[in-house]
């Protein structure tokens, strides 16, 4: 009987033993386990805080081949990831809060470009660029935090503020930088709106990435893109012939040019021939065609650039927007609900 007793101590001590053996090393360490081994289970993002009265509006947002309901606000903050850097002033990011909400609303009212499948999407060259938070936050790195928390800073500070002329939501564009002058909408397209109106912009051409462009076109390659676009076009005789009586505004960008015979406007010649600006000038070498540019974008509204240049002399977000938007009154709005076909009121 003793002996047996043994053999059971034995057998309880062994697996005291081994149960410490185990454990132990999870004991010690369970406490570090995050920082040795990483989260087993990603830790899920908190939705950005938005306004009152932007959480209140609904969208139905076109991104891609999907359809995706989010608030105004929601909408705003990826707007303004995506078409100005965080980096800028927080006034100035305001603006651009201010101006996309206004753009956006304007959209909706004048009906969109979807019909019935979604108010807005996220395609720049149809409504307004759109990023993820996610995906902002992989492009800004190690800034991640700060910039997030500044553009949701922007749309929060500015809930509901919208750029209004006699009482609705204007076509607010935008561009990245002028070249010290913006342009009125009727030198770059078919309506001249009296809100967006020539006026002087403080470009700090030094700090603007790329300003100053030069493109350069063989004698074949430019007549190709002109005669698609215009046929007509007598594009023979001296290279040095082709382009006559340039007539341009106080900045430089070329408001009406003869090209071949034919009278176009600038920002016809920036489209056919992909230049960053209608502020340019040319020359002649040889058998090529080589042209000077000056500032990014159709250069009608806010300039981007010339908005942080303000925020950074001192100028609020209002002062931003009624500087570039002539005319105009700004203040809470919220759309007739007879105008919004997706879009919901909470």
């Amino acid at each position: 009987m003793k002996q047996t007793r043994t053999v059971r101590q034995s057998i309880v001590v062994s697996a005291v033993l081994l149960s410490v053996l185990f454990f132990l090393p999870l004991a010690v360490i369970e406490p570090f386990r995050a920082e040795l081994f990483g989260r087993e289970t990603p830790v899920e993002e908190s939705e950005p805080e938005v306004g009152k009265l932007d959480g209140e509006v609904m969208l139905q947002v076109l991104n891609g081949d999907m359809v995706e309901e989010m608030n105004l606000g929601t909408y705003l903050m990826g707007v303004v990831r995506s078409e100005m850097p965080a980096s800028f002033e927080e006034e100035a990011l305001k603006a651009q809060a201010v101006a996309a909400r206004t753009y956006t609303l304007y959209k909706i009212e004048t009906g969109g470009n979807h019909g019935d499948t979604a108010d807005i999407c996220t395609d720049s060259t149809c409504c307004q660029a759109w990023i993820s938070e996610q995906s902002a936050r992989e492009n800004w790195g190690d800034q991640a935090d700060t910039y997030a928390e500044k553009i949701e800073t922007a749309v929060r500070d500015t809930d509901g503020q919208v750029i209004l002329y006699d009482g609705a939501p204007i076509l607010a564009v935008f561009h990245s930088s002028s070249a010290g002058l913006t342009r009125a909408s009727g030198q770059v397209w078919l309506n001249d709106l009296p809100y967006l109106q020539a006026v002087d912009s403080p470009e700090p051409e030094d700090a603007i990435p790329n300003y100053y462009s030069r493109a350069e076109f063989s004698a074949e390659e430019f007549k190709s893109r002109v005669m698609q676009a215009y046929p007509e076009a007598d594009l023979t005789g001296e290279i040095s012939t082709w382009i006559q009586n340039p007539v341009t505004d106080e900045a430089g960008s070329v408001e009406t040019v003869t090209i071949g015979g034919i009278t176009m406007k600038g920002s016809q010649v920036r489209t056919i021939l992909g230049l960053r600006s209608a502020c340019f000038e040319w020359e002649t070498e040889g058998n090529t065609l080589i042209f000077y540019v000056t500032g990014y974008g159709h250069g009608v509204g806010l300039s981007q650039y010339g908005a942080n240049e303000m925020a950074k002399e001192g100028a609020d977000w209002l002062e931003i927007v009624t500087h570039y938007y002539t005319g105009v009154t700004v203040g809470p709005y919220t759309p007739p609900l007879y105008k919004l076909r997706k879009t919901v009121i909470k």
